[in-house]
């Protein structure tokens, strides 16, 4: 690995897991951020993530993107950015790999569905959620629950958005037995790879939408940014038909969000002053981001693609149909616990709210396909758009 910037993150001056560990046993030559890295790829929840939504609903085509494949997009893109700046790589492919084992299945129309059934309970949040799976669901070793993962892939889970102030009870829970100084900014990986992940579904999910045949170029080319990058293209490679062309406008565009996201940000962290990964914590504001016109031109592009792909009708559809299925698991399970499969009816907390939550559990830890064929055995058969 590259030599680390005095602002990075480094393992060997880690605050530790929250259960000790005999260091002297690891398995191969791995510092403590590798080892959590790999201890998410190896994990169940994000095995798990080949069946969850990323844009649609329990895709048929194998060519649409699901949370795994966009999380290794993340991190592809996360560990280019933390290169370049001078930040530990390891850690910063570790968060983008995370961030999302948090979500149910059929993506926020689940979570929609979760935070309407945890009304009374404290609601669900999909972030305190992955704190959650990594803290005490997904538990593989004899020897503590969850992964044991250290303070710093922790801490950016929590706050890769930015400091919390009120937090959710899943995450409040988890600051609670590990103190996560939730109030501060992350560390500059965690940072990173908030914007990796903007970067990687602002642009992937344009892809999506063509495939799919929901969004079209001629509206594409109403958005500034994208017609700035289209021009370029065609420009570099006026004999090629404009339909092989949209591969090389989407990988166009994420290498300009990238190169600006870097130039931006060493500049902010030069000017800044910060000499360590705490500073950097401490800087009293976030010093990875994009220029003023590239954040203005990336809002823009969301509020595209919320219009035009997220909101399209059909995708509304779905997500109708998406919230039943959960909706209708949660009562189900609430009124006939035994109806969870293997352990599960087993370890359920005899009072509220931790009642409902584990049944929530249970209910975010499910694929979209798992969770179709789960409605249909405990409540009945259903009528779903096509896409499912």
């Amino acid at each position: 690995m590259p030599d680390l910037a005095p602002y990075a993150s480094d393992p060997w001056l880690t605050r530790g897991r929250l259960y000790p560990e005999d260091e002297t046993t690891a398995r191969g030559p791995r510092d403590a951020f590798q080892r959590d890295r790999d201890r998410i790829v190896h994990s169940i929840s994000f095995r798990r993530l080949r069946h969850k939504t990323q844009v649609f609903l329990a895709p048929d085509g194998d060519h649409f993107r699901v949370r795994l494949t966009h999380s290794i997009e993340v991190a592809q893109i996360g560990r280019t950015i933390a290169r370049a700046l001078g930040l530990n790589e390891d850690l910063t492919e570790a968060l983008c790999l995370a961030h999302d084992i948090g979500h149910p299945p059929f993506g926020h129309a689940g979570e929609d569905a979760l935070q309407a059934a945890l009304a009374q309970a404290g609601g669900f949040d999909h972030n305190g959620n992955t704190l959650r799976a990594l803290m005490e669901i997904d538990s593989p070793y004899p020897r503590f629950p969850g992964l044991n993962l250290t303070w710093e892939t922790l801490e950016g889970l929590a706050k890769h958005n930015g400091p919390v102030a009120a937090p959710q009870w899943a995450l409040a829970a988890a600051d609670a037995v590990f103190p996560l100084d939730l109030k501060s900014f992350a560390s500059l990986e965690a940072q990173v790879a908030a914007l990796a992940d903007d970067i990687a579904y602002d642009n992937h999910d344009i892809d999506d939408g063509l495939r799919a045949g929901l969004l079209n170029l001629d509206q594409l080319l109403a958005v500034p940014i994208i017609a700035a990058r289209w021009d370029q293209c065609r420009v570099r490679f006026p004999e090629v038909a404009p339909p092989r062309l949209t591969g090389e406008l989407i990988r166009g565009q994420i290498g300009a969000m990238v190169n600006d996201l870097i130039a931006t940000s060493r500049a902010a962290i030069t000017e800044s002053g910060v000499k360590s990964a705490d500073d950097a914590r401490d800087a009293g504001r976030a010093l990875i981001g994009f220029s003023e016109a590239m954040r203005e031109d990336e809002r823009g592009l969301k509020r595209f693609m919320y219009a035009n792909l997220y909101h399209h009708p059909l995708q509304l559809e779905a997500a109708a149909k998406a919230q039943h299925v959960v909706a209708g698991l949660f009562a189900a399970y609430h009124a006939d616990p035994s109806l969870m499969a293997g352990e599960w009816p087993g370890r359920l907390p005899p009072d509220e709210p931790w009642l409902s939550r584990h049944i929530a559990d249970f209910i975010a830890g499910m694929t979209d396909r798992y969770a179709i064929a789960a409605y249909r055995a405990v409540v009945g058969e259903i009528d779903l758009p096509e896409g499912f």
